[in-house]
């Protein structure tokens, strides 16, 4: 990988970290006491954090309202119309797959943001995905404030794990998935494995408080350099389906991808030479009946970030730049059209 890509890779990873979500968060009209008399709780959030660190605020907000005092932080879950939101995925995945938001797939570049952005083709990650530009360059709106649901009983035992009072549950999922996406890279995980234990804490630290300059550093120690070639590319595709019953279905498609294939496996003449593995390329190993083309998103369109990724991108460029701060490039597929 070219050394002069570094500055792209790190202002990519800055605006990635920038973007936020406004969020409109009600509680259940059921846990109540004031029924359809709450105010919402209002902020604006990063895509790339976690719903349960708002809990501690929210059932501050929230408790004087509540009908069962005797309610804990830690119970609090999620929904959005009707569906438990999975506490271990960042806001900004969940919104790419459950709001219905068309992902950008066009931005206007201005003398303020002009940073090369050679993987993302010049699309700002950080441009709200409720928005869409038109060929025209204006922009149309998208279903936000994400209005979500707060609860804190009636937990959903059948599709969430249940959180503690210490956080113990969601720093172990946290740090389960970091090993498991260290492993693809390189393997046994060396990377998070031979961190000190100072710095495997303030990596969890760099992820709560949102400080990208923290996450940096002990990033940076997990890895390989940029000489280096990952072994695989960490990717998850999330694959919204048609459902069964009233609650929408999701299925992830995960498979140990090289950063780079043989150009037979490509269908090429350049037999003996290697290429890179792009967007485009590992969708068509995965999913080859919704990407049919290498190139052009027919039938399906990968989005990352609230944008559609180009499907020439190198992947392992995108991972490198534009992955969760768990390291997985998490995909989600929208249909054209």
């Amino acid at each position: 990988m070219a050394g002069n890509n570094q500055a792209s890779f790190s202002s990519i990873q800055e605006r990635v970290w920038q973007g936020k979500l406004p969020l409109e968060i009600v509680l259940d009209p059921s846990e109540c006491r004031t029924y359809d008399q709450s105010d919402p709780y209002l902020l604006s959030y990063p895509r790339v954090s976690y719903l349960p660190f708002l809990l501690p605020r929210l059932h501050s907000f929230f408790g004087p309202l509540l009908i069962n005092h005797e309610t804990q932080s830690h119970s609090g879950w999620f929904s959005f119309e009707g569906v438990p939101l999975k506490w271990h995925y960042p806001l900004g995945l969940l919104y790419d797959i459950y709001s219905g938001a068309e992902p950008v797939s066009r931005a206007t570049l201005t003398e303020q943001n002009m940073t090369q952005s050679v993987i993302l083709g010049g699309i700002k990650p950080n441009q709200p995905s409720g928005e869409d530009s038109d060929q025209d360059g204006s922009s149309k709106p998208g279903p936000l404030p994400w209005r979500l649901t707060l609860h804190f009983e009636n937990w959903p035992d059948d599709d969430l794990v249940r959180l503690d009072a210490d956080g113990l549950v969601m720093h172990d999922a946290f740090i389960n998935n970091v090993k498991e996406a260290d492993a693809l890279r390189i393997r046994d995980a060396k990377g998070i494995m031979t961190l000190s234990k100072e710095d495997t804490a303030g990596f969890w630290n760099a992820v709560q408080n949102h400080d990208l300059s923290s996450y940096r550093r002990i990033a940076n120690l997990i890895l390989p350099s940029p000489s280096q070639p990952f072994r695989n590319v960490p990717v998850r595709i999330f694959l919204p389906l048609s459902p069964d019953s009233d609650r929408p279905a999701l299925k992830v498609v995960q498979s140990p991808l090289p950063p780079s294939m043989s150009a037979s496996t490509t269908g090429t003449a350049a037999s003996g030479r290697t290429q890179l593995q792009t967007v485009g390329s590992a969708l068509h190993t995965l999913l080859p009946n919704l990407f049919p083309s290498r190139r052009i998103p027919v039938l399906a369109k990968p989005v990352l970030h609230g944008v559609a990724l180009p499907m020439t991108a190198p992947l392992e460029e995108v991972a490198r730049s534009a992955a969760y701060v768990d390291g997985w490039v998490a995909i989600v597929i929208c249909m054209v059209g």
